[in-house]
């Protein structure tokens, strides 16, 4: 099957840069939907140290991640700043069981999941320059070079669409949430 179209199930992709509070926000609507049904969480496998900080993902080597993707192990896969990101292709299961996976995923992602998966919702995050920035160097996972470096990375273009809103995180976590539950 090429795609999951008339399975019922539903994406919601959860996009923006470095600092923008994704997993934060992820983190709210976890608390927010906790009691309700149908909704799951991807957690994305990265080649990255399990106990870098931030997220709660997979950590892997980039051989494992490399023979996994190779073999069709990752509904979506990118590379971004020296590492590999994959969401596994077990959230087809998810979809075909009418529940509404959310994931962490690249804006450069958005396109090949809209082919992919139809229906599929993209949530944009963002922050003003100096958000982003202050927020990374409190993370404390990369050098101050390292950090000018994610904020002059050029970001792919989002895509228009009614499947695309976006929430500007400069409040609160619980506010950010609160957005993105309702948009």
């Amino acid at each position: 099957m090429d795609t999951l179209a008339e399975t019922g199930g539903g994406q919601v992709l959860v996009v923006g840069p470095s600092g923008a509070g994704k997993d934060t926000v992820l983190a709210g609507l976890r608390e927010i939907l906790e009691d309700k049904n149908g909704f799951v969480f991807a957690r994305r496998e990265i080649t990255r140290d399990a106990d870098a900080g931030g997220e709660d993902h997979v950590a892997i080597d980039e051989a494992t991640f490399q023979r996994r993707e190779a073999a069709g192990g990752y509904a979506l896969s990118w590379r971004a700043h020296g590492l590999c990101y994959g969401v596994p292709r077990t959230i087809e299961d998810d979809l075909r069981a009418g529940r509404m996976v959310l994931a962490n995923t690249s804006r450069a992602m958005i396109a090949p999941a809209r082919q992919r998966y139809p229906g599929v919702q993209t949530v944009v995050i963002t922050a003003p320059a100096a958000v982003l920035a202050e927020r990374l160097a409190v993370r404390g996972r990369e050098s101050r070079a390292e950090v000018l470096a994610r904020l002059a990375r050029s970001a792919p273009d989002i895509p228009q669409g009614d499947d695309i809103w976006e929430i500007n995180n400069t409040g609160t976590p619980r506010r950010g949430s609160a957005a993105c539950a309702m948009p």
